[in-house]
């Protein structure tokens, strides 16, 4: 097999994975309280000092184009579950930061949803090939070099 058919069947292959998992994970995720679109939001500022990040910088990290995470801030806002506050560094930019309330909420549920993962991803992987997945992965979102067609 040419390096262009294994690449493409190991994409292939993770990308049915991926949508596998997710499907199962999705069945068991609180969907009444949190989408998953919102639950990115919360689980990445969460992991942000101070629990906030300039709205700007957000949407480099969650899975939504900006237009969409502008609403989904807004609604995340009326429900308390977050602020905006202005950049005082900059007067035009907004910074969005995960409130008390939020941040138990986002803990509830990753508590829930690890429990998922675990059983999901770890109960079929042992610990090398979970942290050979975590390498592999990582290198892929790094970007391989690209090349001509």
């Amino acid at each position: 097999m040419s390096t262009k058919t294994v690449a493409v069947t190991a994409w292939e292959a993770l990308f049915r994975a991926q949508v596998t998992v997710m499907r199962q994970l999705h069945e068991e995720f609180p969907a009444d309280e949190i989408s998953l679109n919102e639950y990115d939001v919360l689980f990445n500022l969460s992991r942000q000092p101070d629990r906030r990040l300039r709205i700007r910088n957000l949407n480099e990290h969650v899975l939504l184009k900006q237009p969409s995470v502008s609403r989904l801030v807004d609604r995340l806002v009326a429900r308390g579950l977050l602020a905006k506050l202005s950049d005082p560094g900059d007067g035009r930019g907004i910074i969005v930061e995960l409130t008390d309330a939020g941040f138990d909420m986002f803990r509830r549920i990753a508590r829930a949803h690890s429990k998922s993962i675990a059983a999901r991803v770890g109960g079929v992987l042992d610990r090398d090939e979970l942290e050979q997945l975590t390498r592999l992965c990582d290198k892929l979102r790094q970007g391989a070099p690209t090349s001509e067609l």
